[in-house]
């Protein structure tokens, strides 16, 4: 569990401060609805309001928010339960699409928005456990190699069931979610989406903070450090490593659902392994095993994707400079990602805001932990 800074325990009241650190759900809903009401506001000051619009800010933090949902979700495989899934773009697709089949016109149906998102959680928290079932003998390289598999395979299946997909071109037309007092969501105004997934990325939040203090989140922990010892401790590592995939892929479908209904369209070409990429770039870049900081490297691997490379590539193209004028930079984004996290490698492996108990035990001597009986 992390605690607050020395900047932020200087601002706080002791007895607020006391408050949210007994109380981490609430202090995370506190964080987000500030960051949410922060965002939009810091798009407006130069140089920010400069380079876009404020509703393509908003626009990009809504994306930007599922792409954090989408990094929690595999925090919990990868940082809580150490079981590396370079699949995980395949249940976003498979909530995305579990939405768009039923709510278009695909198939003439129209189911609501609302009742999809419990529905995409399920299934694909279903089709966790399938993945899971199969590979709980496997670690390491053997476990990403089949979980890299099944994150080709369902693409390619979408791609080629095109009777109950739509193939390449996908399925347009998706409907968009209605609330009273708003009706339906306009294409064109983003404020709604960007409220209603920062009410999503609020229970993602509360939802996972809650099982890593659980005795769930302890027994992942275990299994991370030992799986070997967390057997001989009477831990049910079968049960666990599958409750992980299970809860993971559940909130990517989560995101699926919100994504299709955001973009009206989902199509094959979305859910390349890409997306699995960029999650785990995220989760590696913000800190494994912490929420809070795997939320953050999303943010910031997605806006320098969607915006800094965008605005590299404007510069240049008005400042003639040899060859650099030439550059495509976002063809070269991916680049950027290896070389963000070869130096995150070197320089801060533990990540930008990593648990204590994973920083110190990159900073902290060798037997030091074991002498101190290790951190929270």
């Amino acid at each position: 569990m992390t605690r607050l800074s020395a900047a932020a325990r200087g601002i706080v009241p002791p007895r607020l401060r006391a408050y949210l650190g007994e109380h981490q759900s609430i202090a995370a809903v506190l964080v987000i609805a500030l960051i949410g009401i922060a965002l939009p506001i810091l798009s407006l000051v130069p140089p920010f309001g400069t380079l876009q619009s404020l509703n393509a800010w908003t626009n990009a933090f809504t994306i930007a928010a599922i792409y954090a949902m989408l990094a929690i979700g595999l925090n919990v495989v990868v940082g809580f339960s150490g079981l590396l899934d370079l699949g995980y773009a395949a249940f976003f697709a498979i909530g995305g699409y579990v939405y768009a089949i039923v709510a278009s016109p695909f198939l003439g149906l129209a189911v609501p928005f609302w009742p999809m998102l419990l529905v995409g959680v399920v299934i694909t928290a279903i089709f966790g456990v399938l993945l899971g079932a199969p590979t709980l003998r496997l670690r390491g390289d053997y476990l990403a190699i089949v979980t890299l598999g099944f994150g080709e395979i369902v693409p390619i299946t979408l791609l080629n069931a095109d009777k109950f997909t739509g193939g390449v071109i996908g399925i347009g037309g998706v409907d968009r979610p209605e609330l009273p007092g708003i009706g339906v969501f306009s294409v064109i105004d983003p404020w709604p989406y960007y409220v209603l997934v920062l009410a999503m990325l609020t229970i993602v939040v509360v939802v996972v903070r809650r099982l890593e203090a659980s005795r769930i989140g302890r027994a992942w922990e275990a299994i991370r450090e030992d799986e070997l010892a967390a057997e001989s401790a009477g831990i049910n590592t079968v049960v666990l490593k599958l409750q992980a995939f299970a809860v993971g892929a559940a909130i990517a479908g989560f995101a699926g659902v919100f994504n299709a209904a955001k973009l009206t369209i989902v199509s094959p070409l979305q859910f390349g392994f890409v997306v699995s990429v960029s999650a785990l770039s995220a989760v590696v870049l913000g800190g494994m095993g912490n929420v809070v900081g795997v939320a953050v490297g999303a943010f910031v691997i997605y806006l320098i994707q969607s915006i800094f490379l965008k605005q590299l590539n404007i510069l240049f193209d008005q400042i003639p400079v040899p060859i650099v004028g030439d550059i495509d930079f976002i063809q070269f984004q991916y680049v950027l990602y290896g070389i963000v996290l070869v130096l995150m490698m070197l320089k801060r492996p533990q990540g930008i805001y990593p648990l204590r108990r994973r920083a110190r035990s990159f900073s902290a001597p060798a037997g030091r932990l074991d002498r101190e009986g290790g951190t929270k």
